[in-house]
């Protein structure tokens, strides 16, 4: 039994496809999730579903009795404090991985462990103390350690279309690992599925290549065929649009800490090789995921 969380986020709505399409017969999948109407009626049809928060504590004692594997998957809180958004929620279902003799988990976390400022990475050192409560149940463990997604681009769709802008808080010419939430769940359904694994440990995820906000514009440019530049956004500028959004403030302060600490050199502390790099590249998920996002948008707009 494979419990996943998170089945319709990013991470999970392309996870849980790959499990139904290799796990073997013998295993079963459960899911749990808020609103099961936004699972695909396929999808719905089989798997177990139980309705509920991950971070609740009779949710996941029920979704992990007779498990042999969990997805984890924080979504982040915007109403809470870092420590809160994840060692907090997470609290619960390590007491449940412990009473129902859980073997394995893989979890999404971040880059960064044994940096000089993984200590002060705002959500990232967050994201690593979850990673030592759930290694400390006993648990054969594997902390997906996560560079910045292409993903995160896409809340840029509509500033690339009408302005060809998009814009961040890293340092333009800072070249980074960055990777596709496809590939991301690719190496967690490998996890998953293949548990000849035991102890705790991370496993970079690093995309094929290292690149800074002017390479993803010059591609951007390149591939979606209109001119793309990048904006650097100051750090103050950020935690005051941050807080103007009504997020937490401990939780906008985690947000620039992790930003400042990217810009320190954060996501360089793994060198990339065949096991580490993942396949999709950049110019690629512009093709299939940007450019379609952008175009629908100017569809919408008209």
């Amino acid at each position: 039994m494979i419990v996943i969380t998170a089945p319709t986020g990013n991470t999970g709505s392309h996870l849980l496809p790959l499990l139904l399409a290799s796990a073997p017969a013998h295993e079963e999948l459960r899911v749990v999730v808020r609103d099961p109407a936004r699972l695909p009626d396929a999808v719905r049809d089989r798997v177990e579903v139980v309705t509920g928060s991950h971070g609740d504590a009779e949710v996941v004692d029920r979704a992990f009795e007779g498990a042999d594997a969990v997805f984890w998957l924080v979504p982040p809180d915007a109403s809470l404090t870092p420590e809160e958004a994840y060692r907090g929620f997470t609290g619960p279902a390590a007491k449940a991985l412990v009473a129902h003799g859980v073997g394995h988990v893989v979890g999404v976390s971040a880059l960064g462990r044994g940096t000089p400022v993984a200590h002060r990475a705002g959500l990232v050192s967050a994201s690593l103390a979850m990673d030592d409560l759930i290694a400390g149940t006993g648990v054969a463990y594997r902390a997906l350690a996560c560079p910045s997604f292409f993903e995160n681009l896409l809340e840029d769709a509509d500033t690339i279309r009408e302005t060809g802008v998009f814009t961040d808080a890293i340092d333009a010419g800072l070249k980074a690992p960055r990777a596709a939430v496809a590939d991301i769940a690719a190496v967690a359904a490998d996890l998953l599925l293949n548990r000849a694994w035991s102890g705790n440990d991370s496993v970079p995820v690093l995309g094929p290549q290292d690149l800074s906000p002017d390479d993803l514009a010059r591609i951007m440019t390149e591939e979606l065929g209109r001119p793309v530049r990048y904006e650097q956004q100051p750090l103050d500028a950020l935690y005051g649009d941050l807080l103007g959004y009504r997020l937490d403030e401990a939780f906008a302060r985690g947000v620039v800490d992790m930003k400042r600490a990217k810009n320190e050199g954060l996501d360089a502390g793994v060198a990339r090789t065949p096991a580490t790099g993942t396949p999709t590249t950049f110019r690629q998920w512009c093709a299939r995921t940007l450019r379609p996002a952008v175009s629908e948008g100017a569809r919408r707009a008209r």
